[in-house]
């Protein structure tokens, strides 16, 4: 049922306005308007009393009966993972910028994207995502990409891995098994994982809807993994009291059709696209994303590689950014020449002397105001920020600064 066209329809044949059906909903006029607009799908609860309205009203659709959208699954949103230097807090402070000093966009590039965060403050525009890792890369095309998806299908798949209940040996339970995670969750994690390749071999499901089910499977991981956030080590002796339950990842389901999604080397698609905004969020110090997260890596890509050490982690020599490196200044001053943009918008934090070796920041002050006011005006913007770290370091006064450059 497309529930936009029809909330509309219901609305003007009752004469009322989104706050009147959100006081009859008893939800936010928010949630009213996402759903008009199909960036998201009511709740299972807000359907079943919108057919009840829509019934009443005389409205006819001969999907009334489709209790397949029923299926009692949790949803998950686009900030439920952890993730080092997830600026989805940020939000507010990145979007007043915006808003208030850069006009006439319609355009987005965010060329570091991680989890897709940043972006997702931006749906009404046209958005292109980047990411080195692999498994950002799958995040961001269930996110951001305008291919179309059977969200009831994607349930049913979802629901039928959670109550799969048997104990298979495969890769996960040879490589991880009583580590991260219990040999039984490995047992799921692999199982899932070739079946979501097998279906999209067989074309049962399509591009987007594979990525949707990776994302779903990595977010349950990422739930119950028994680390403090990260995959550089793993808790011993843990107990495993939770175990594995996919959720619905709540995709929007009318993107900009003009959406691209790359896992790409960021200083090499600089140089072929372009948007009337680039955002900049960097590795800001030594500690390389792909070390942190290899495990979520690994399960992304399933090649399964061999893995090595305590930590279980495969080589990740082609995975390494230069800006976690003494290369830093050198290919962010690379990273901007290239750019293409009437605005860029810079996130880095003062941490340039404040940590440990690891935790300082590779770029500077002097550096950063360098290579931006090359390309044009430069105002910058702090706000005060308690990030998530590796769980090592204790940081006062840590801020985070935006740099905003008006492209000459």
């Amino acid at each position: 049922m497309n529930y936009a066209m029809m909330i509309k329809e219901y609305r003007d044949k009752a004469l009322l306005s989104q706050q009147d059906l959100a006081a009859i909903l008893n939800v936010s006029i928010v949630s009213v308007n996402r759903w008009e607009n199909g960036h998201h799908e009511p709740t299972i609860k807000a359907k079943r009393k919108l057919k009840e309205l829509f019934v009443q009203s005389g409205m006819k659709n001969e999907d009334y009966s489709d209790e397949a959208e029923y299926i009692e699954l949790k949803e998950c949103k686009i900030n439920n993972r952890r993730y080092l230097g997830n600026k989805y807090k940020l939000l507010p402070f990145i979007k007043s910028v915006v808003n208030e000093h850069c006009s006439d966009i319609d355009s987005i590039i965010d060329i570091f994207s991680g989890t897709g965060a940043v972006s997702s403050a931006f749906w009404n525009l046209k958005i292109t995502t980047n990411d080195i890792l692999y498994s950002n890369y799958i995040s961001n095309l269930a996110w951001f990409s305008p291919e179309e998806i059977d969200k009831t299908k994607l349930k049913r798949i979802i629901a039928s891995y959670n109550s799969y209940s048997k104990r298979e040996r495969n890769y996960m339970t040879d490589n991880f098994a009583n580590t991260y995670f219990s040999y039984e969750d490995c047992s799921k994690i692999g199982y899932i994982r070739e079946d979501i390749e097998n279906k999209f071999k067989k074309k049962i499901i399509n591009e987007r809807e594979r990525a949707v089910l990776i994302t779903s499977l990595l977010y349950a991981m990422d739930h119950i993994a028994k680390t403090c956030g990260h995959y550089d080590a793993f808790i011993q002796n843990a107990k495993f009291t939770e175990h594995l339950e996919l959720c619905y990842p709540d995709v929007p389901l009318n993107n900009n059709s003009g959406n691209l999604c790359f896992n790409e080397d960021s200083n090499e698609l600089i140089r072929r696209i372009k948007a009337d905004l680039v955002y900049i969020d960097p590795p800001y110090n030594s500690r390389q994303y792909c070390d942190a997260y290899h495990l979520l890596e690994n399960v992304a890509r399933w090649q399964k590689p061999t893995v090595e050490g305590v930590a279980r982690k495969m080589d990740r020599k082609g995975l390494k950014s230069k800006y976690c490196t003494n290369s830093a200044v050198q290919a962010f001053e690379d990273l901007i020449d290239n750019i293409n943009a009437k605005y860029i918008l810079l996130s880095y934090n003062n941490m340039a002397k404040k940590g440990n070796g690891r935790s300082n920041a590779k770029l500077d002050d002097v550096d950063i105001m360098r290579i931006l006011s090359q390309k044009g005006k430069v105002m910058v913007f702090s706000q005060n920020y308690k990030a998530f770290t590796t769980g090592k370091s204790d940081i006062q006064d840590n801020e985070e600064r935006l740099f905003l450059c008006i492209c000459k």
